[in-house]
């Protein structure tokens, strides 16, 4: 997801997209221990989201002070 869709979206869309990428990522790493993942660049992509997601609700948290 690119950074500027990100930036477009409110706290409460951040939070909960920041949720869903987590759920994902636990998911992810179910499959990859158990030997059922198919796409390994998958990880690497949620891991690189849910650091995005993380950043802007930072930046955005540290506005509001």
């Amino acid at each position: 997801m690119n950074a500027s869709k990100l930036r477009d979206m409110s706290v409460e869309d951040l939070e909960s997209e920041g949720q869903e990428l987590s759920e994902q990522m636990f998911r992810l790493r179910f499959q990859k221990a158990t030997g059922q993942l198919e796409n390994r660049t998958r990880i690497r992509q949620i891991r690189r989201d849910l650091a995005r997601v993380k950043t802007i609700l930072t930046e955005r948290r540290q506005q509001r002070q």
